[in-house]
């Protein structure tokens, strides 16, 4: 079994920073940085993959300055994945550490500041090429009026490539930058699905058609599948 290298993304208060949903930040959003209620979601999780808090990573060796460090302060979030390694179909393992209490209920269409850094390696490129890298995934209710019993999605950000390696990138703006579809019945209604996905502007308009608000479940960083 080979696994993935290790990806480090930042650290716990970075990633509720960037992906607090701006206005639509709850009244306790200041304190999301510090909640308890980020983890492992354990149902989305397959196989015995990794995603842990640690400190670091620092350098690589000869890298100095600001790209030298996790981005927010001395730790960082490290998921590792295998790509042949269950019994299921595909093989590979999936994971998503995120949260699932202080998102919950606020409005798609408030989000206005998603995105990481990373710290990308080599080696992890030459297994899976430049695209190998992990995803933000909200888990939503869609609320879409051409779909009305569609009532679950993931909305799911494909990030650009990492500009460097072995060392910290700089911030990759979701709103701006990649990629992002819906999974599901959502996704074929929206026309926003892994086959042809959209840029952020977009799928924010496919999902405002008219009815209900969308609202978000859980917000996660993942990788796998």
């Amino acid at each position: 079994m080979k696994r993935t290298m290790a990806l480090g993304i930042t650290t716990l208060a970075a990633i509720a920073v960037s992906a607090v949903p701006g206005s639509a930040a709850p009244a306790t959003g200041p304190a999301q940085g510090g909640s308890d209620h980020w983890g492992v979601i354990t149902r989305n999780t397959i196989g015995s993959p990794v995603a842990a808090l640690r400190n670091g990573p620092f350098g690589s060796f000869g890298v100095t300055g600001r790209a030298a460090r996790p981005p927010y302060g001395t730790g960082s979030l490290g998921i590792e994945v295998a790509d042949n390694s269950t019994s299921l179909t595909p093989l590979s393992e999936k994971v998503d550490f995120g949260n699932e209490v202080d998102f919950y209920g606020d409005p798609v269409l408030g989000l206005t500041r998603v995105g990481f850094h990373v710290f990308q390696t080599g080696e992890n490129t030459s297994h899976g090429g430049p695209g190998n890298m992990p995803n933000i995934r909200f888990e939503i209710n869609p609320r879409l009026t051409a779909a009305p019993g569609t009532t679950y999605s993931s909305m799911v950000w494909a990030p650009p490539a990492s500009p460097v390696t072995d060392r910290w990138s700089p911030y990759l703006d979701a709103t701006t930058s990649g990629t992002w579809f819906l999974t599901g019945n959502a996704g074929t209604v929206t026309g926003c699905n892994q086959s042809t996905p959209c840029t952020f502007p977009q799928l924010k308009t496919a999902l405002n058609d008219g009815g209900q608000a969308p609202t978000i479940y859980t917000a996660a960083v993942g990788k796998g599948r």
